[in-house]
């Protein structure tokens, strides 16, 4: 995924969450672990709604860090379908963060871009057809 140039998200919001202290690594950053959780929900969340059901992720195809993420930030996901087979999905997502100062709200900036693949699957947890 490239950079937007104008500043701005591409895609849907999908998910909204904040940055708490307990999900920092030894250097008191974010840790990318934790982003990438929120990636994978949040394109869990369009994968389901797309495939009208229950789906799995399967793959990443590559995930990004640009910029570390505070404690206190409000983390942003994005996404947007980029390939629907048969039965699997492939999201293009980004994180953008809203770092909360002192003084107001900063300015937004994208720190993670990332391609998940997800399977849409049946009760018995089998491959099943996407409904498009």
């Amino acid at each position: 995924m490239s950079d937007n140039k104008n500043n701005c998200p591409r895609g849907q919001l999908l998910l909204r969450t904040l940055a708490m202290p307990a999900d920092t690594n030894a250097n008191g950053d974010i840790f990318g672990g934790w982003i990438m959780s929120q990636l994978d929900l949040a394109g869990a969340i369009l994968a389901k709604e797309i495939s009208g059901g229950r789906v799995v992720t399967v793959s990443v195809n590559e995930i990004t860090f640009k910029a570390p993420v505070s404690v206190g930030d409000v983390v942003c996901c994005y996404g947007t379908c980029s390939r629907i087979g048969n039965t699997s999905m492939s999201v293009a997502l980004e994180v953008w963060v809203k770092p909360v100062k002192h003084d107001g709200v900063g300015e937004r900036y994208k720190v993670s871009d990332a391609v998940f693949n997800y399977v849409a699957i049946d009760e018995s947890g089998r491959p099943r057809p996407i409904k498009k």
